[in-house]
C-alpha cells in the first residue's frame, strides 16, 4: 500500500523539518528517527485531514524545540505520517499484516476483525488487534442527485448506486442498510467507488446515488454539495429500528442542517471511529503516543483543525470499545484513572 502524492503533501511539512534539523545535528541524530504510518481513507473523507492533525502533534524530530519551549510536544524522534487507504477493512488488514503501524476503523469493521466474525466470518479472528484510542461518531450518508427523485432508501430500487470500495468500512456498512430495507443485489446497479470518485460520478450523472461513512463535513460531499444539486437521504424507520437491536454499534443520530451548503439534514445512524495498532507495538511507544494524543497542545490542534477534531476528547477516549486496550495505551489511561 504505497503513498499517494496526497499523503506525502499532507506529511511533506513534517518531513521536511525532520529533514532539516537532522541534516544539522548530525548522523547520530538521524539514526534517532522513528517514522510512524497512520492508514486513513480517501483524501476527501474524514479520517485523511485528522489523521494528518494527529501525526503533527505526535512527532517531534530530533532538533526540535521542548515541548515547554514552545515546540513540539509528540515523541521525541518520532515522525507520524497519514497514509491515504480504501479505508476500515484495508486498514485493520494491513495493521495486522505490518504494512501500517497504526491505522483508524470504524467500531464494527475492528470487531467483526477481532473477533472472525460479519464480513469477517469464515477468516482467522484478528486477535493482535489492540485500541489506543475511540475518537468520534460516523454518520452514514445516504447522498442522491436530487433530479433522481430518491427520497428514501427504498426510491434505490433501480438505481445506480456506489457502495464505496470493498475494502472501505462504508462497503459493509451501506450492505447491512440495503439488507435492512429489503433491497439485493438485483434491485440497484452497485458501483464500487472511492467518495472522491463517487462525487465526480454523481456530479456527471454516471450514478444516482453514494453511500459514505464518516464524519461530517467531509471535504467529498462538501465540495460535491458546491457543485451539484443534491439531497442527503434519510435512514430512518421500522426497518432501521430493527437493524440497530441487532447491531449494537449503531446508534440513531442526525447530519444537520447546513453541514452541507445548501442540503437539509436527516436523521441516519452513527457507528463509532476507533484508532487501532496490533499488540506486537512497542509499548512504551504506544504509551507516548497516547501520552502525546491527550497533551494540551494537542487540543489545540485538534479544536482548529477539521471540525470532528472538537469531539475527539480525553473524556470519551473509551467510549464504544469492543476489542481491547494496547497495553501501552492501558497503562496512560490507568495512570489517567480512567481505568480501576
Amino acid at each position: 500500500m504505497g503513498l499517494r502524492l496526497s499523503t506525502l503533501l499532507c506529511a511533506a511539512r513534517v518531513l521536511a523539518s525532520a529533514v532539516a534539523l537532522v541534516a544539522g545535528a548530525g548522523s547520530a541524530q538521524a539514526q534517532d528517527i522513528r517514522y510512524f504510518t497512520i492508514g486513513t481513507a480517501g483524501v476527501g473523507g474524514t479520517y485523511f485531514p485528522l489523521a494528518g492533525t494527529i501525526a503533527n502533534a505526535i512527532s517531534n524530530p530530533p532538533g526540535s524545540r521542548q515541548c515547554d519551549e514552545g515546540g513540539s510536544c509528540g515523541v521525541p524522534g518520532l515522525v507520524a505520517v497519514a497514509q491515504s487507504s480504501h479505508g476500515s477493512v484495508a486498514n485493520v488488514s494491513a495493521i495486522i499484516s505490518g504494512g501500517l503501524n497504526t491505522g483508524f476503523s470504524q467500531s464494527d469493521v475492528a470487531y467483526w476483525a477481532y473477533s472472525g466474525t460479519g464480513i469477517f466470518e469464515g477468516q482467522e479472528p484478528m486477535r493482535d488487534l489492540r485500541v489506543i484510542a475511540a475518537l468520534y461518531p460516523e454518520h452514514i450518508h445516504l447522498i442522491a442527485a436530487k433530479a433522481s427523485g430518491i427520497s428514501s432508501v427504498a426510491d434505490l430500487k433501480g438505481k445506480r448506486v456506489s457502495l464505496d470500495k470493498t475494502d472501505s468500512g462504508t462497503y459493509p456498512d451501506a450492505r447491512l442498510v440495503l439488507e435492512a430495507f429489503g433491497l439485493s443485489d438485483a434491485d440497484i446497479t452497485i458501483e464500487n467507488l472511492m467518495p472522491e470518485d463517487a462525487a465526480d460520478a454523481l456530479r456527471q450523472g454516471r450514478i444516482d446515488a453514494l453511500f459514505f461513512v464518516g464524519g461530517y463535513p467531509a471535504r467529498a460531499i462538501a465540495e460535491l454539495a458546491s457543485s451539484a444539486a443534491i439531497v442527503l437521504v434519510p435512514i430512518q424507520g421500522p426497518d432501521v429500528d430493527g437493524m440497530v437491536l441487532q447491531h449494537s454499534f449503531f446508534t440513531r443520530d442526525a447530519i444537520p442542517d447546513g453541514v452541507y451548503d445548501g442540503v437539509p439534514g436527516v436523521p441516519t445512524i452513527a457507528v463509532g471511529a476507533q484508532w487501532l495498532t496490533r499488540l506486537e507495538q512497542d509499548e512504551d511507544l504506544i504509551y507516548q503516543v497516547t501520552r502525546a494524543l491527550w497533551n494540551p497542545a494537542t487540543r489545540k490542534l485538534l479544536d482548529v483543525g477539521h471540525a470532528k477534531g472538537a469531539v475527539v476528547t480525553l473524556q470519551s477516549a473509551l467510549n464504544g470499545i469492543a476489542i481491547p486496550l494496547h497495553p501501552g495505551a492501558e497503562k496512560y489511561y490507568r495512570e489517567a484513572g480512567m481505568i480501576r
